[in-house]
């Protein structure tokens, strides 16, 4: 049987700059080679062994819903943290809604730009 791992994960966004400074800034994220033969703006950004891509997409292109709030249930990426309590003092410093547990739980959801819920997780 063929083995699969996780190669990168993508999200539609409407608005490039304001997207990679949201994963550049807040999730220290940092970014990539992109090649240019896709015809549409984009970014890649690393994340640990996987990337994130970022494609930036037009009116009334549909690319599904997000959720109307931060909800844990909702489809959603999840990115390790080191440091519960640092996590979330930097997600509030940043002006953004945090879903938070507790450092036990060690467990967080904020959302991107667009709407796309972000799980921080920092394993037991």
């Amino acid at each position: 049987m063929f083995k699969v791992k996780a190669h990168h994960m993508s999200f539609p966004v409407k608005n490039l700059e304001t997207s990679a400074a949201f994963y550049k800034n807040v999730l220290g994220l940092e970014e990539i080679p992109r090649p240019d033969r896709f015809g549409v703006a984009g970014m890649w950004l690393s994340a640990g062994a996987c990337e994130v891509h970022l494609i930036e997409v037009g009116e009334g292109v549909d690319v599904g819903t997000t959720p109307k709030m931060v909800n844990p249930g909702a489809r959603h990426a999840a990115f390790e943290v080191n440091d519960y309590q640092e996590a979330v003092d930097h997600i509030k410093e940043a002006g953004l809604f945090v879903f938070e547990t507790n450092p036990q739980i060690g467990q967080m959801w904020i959302a991107d730009p667009d709407g796309h819920v972000i799980e921080l997780i920092k394993p037991a």
